[in-house]
């Protein structure tokens, strides 16, 4: 955490506000922090509800024109404030601004870099991009107090893909940009809320939720294909969980809501691969 605090510390332009919300922790974080940094931050210690809980929290607590969000193991680098704030000022249409990111190892080797602009192609309406591809790294974030007013906050009755429900809201009624620089760095490799079962299960909701809300905002054929490939992608990794039943299901209305190659390769490959996968369950383990 206090590799986090110290990241927003040292933005070249300088933080006004940081808020600190403990989600229940007992291992007296609080003392530590007070110690750290006095009154630079602001702590808020609340009963353990989650991260959506905890985000919000935060967000109704601050004040300031922009807002952004980092988690505690994650960092930004120097320039991200600065060169996020000069992106939205200088396009007053743009409610949100997003950036590169760069992935990383917990011995701090660098993985990859999420880049956004192969997301979002272009600044300005986004929801079709979005709908097609909604991952969104939360601390490449910074947007204006009126995108969250508007919006709302994350939906905490969501235990995952609560971050891609905001971005797909956000995108829905504003216009999203990217400055194409990596200006924050990702913690990979540990264990966290992607690993929950119910993983599939809250992504295909918050794509049907959308999906549904996109009729007539974007063409037909790329919001079925949108809610396609969702299908097709949860699919594949209820198939990796032994979740049989629910693999074709997904499957069965992926092909059935486009026509598209790509999404119906997908598709077929799923046959030879739950083959191999039940096999591999019912074959008896070398010793």
């Amino acid at each position: 955490m206090a590799r986090a605090i110290d990241s927003v510390l040292a933005q070249t332009r300088p933080v006004e506000e940081i808020i600190v919300v403990d989600d229940g922790s007992s291992d007296g974080t609080g003392g530590f922090l007070a110690a750290r940094y006095g009154e630079r931050i602001h702590y808020a210690w609340q009963d353990n509800a989650g991260v959506s809980a905890a985000r919000n929290h935060g967000l109704a607590l601050a004040r300031g024109r922009y807002l952004a969000l980092l988690d505690s193991d994650d960092e930004w680098l120097p320039d991200k404030t600065a060169r996020q704030v000069a992106f939205l000022e200088a396009h007053p249409g743009i409610g949100m601004v997003l950036c590169h990111v760069m992935r990383m190892n917990p011995d701090g080797s660098q993985i990859d870099v999420f880049d956004r602009r192969k997301q979002i192609p272009e600044d300005g309406p986004a929801l079709r991009w979005v709908l097609r591809d909604p991952a969104l790294a939360p601390l490449s974030v910074l947007m204006r107090r009126e995108v969250y007013e508007d919006v709302g906050g994350f939906d905490t009755a969501l235990r995952t893909a609560e971050d891609l429900d905001f971005h797909l809201r956000v995108a829905a009624r504003w216009p999203i940009g990217v400055v194409p620089e990596p200006l924050a760095r990702a913690l990979r490799g540990h264990e966290g809320l992607s690993s929950l079962a119910s993983t599939e299960d809250d992504y295909i909701r918050v794509m049907e939720r959308a999906a549904e809300a996109a009729i007539g905002q974007v063409p037909e054929a790329e919001r079925r294909q949108a809610l396609a490939t969702a299908c097709v992608k949860n699919a594949e990794s209820c198939l990796w969980r032994g979740r049989w039943r629910d693999t074709f299901a997904l499957a069965r209305r992926a092909w059935g809501l486009t026509p598209d190659a790509q999404v119906r390769k997908r598709v077929l490959r799923l046959v030879p691969a739950a083959g191999k996968r039940a096999l591999r369950s019912i074959l008896p383990r070398r010793t």
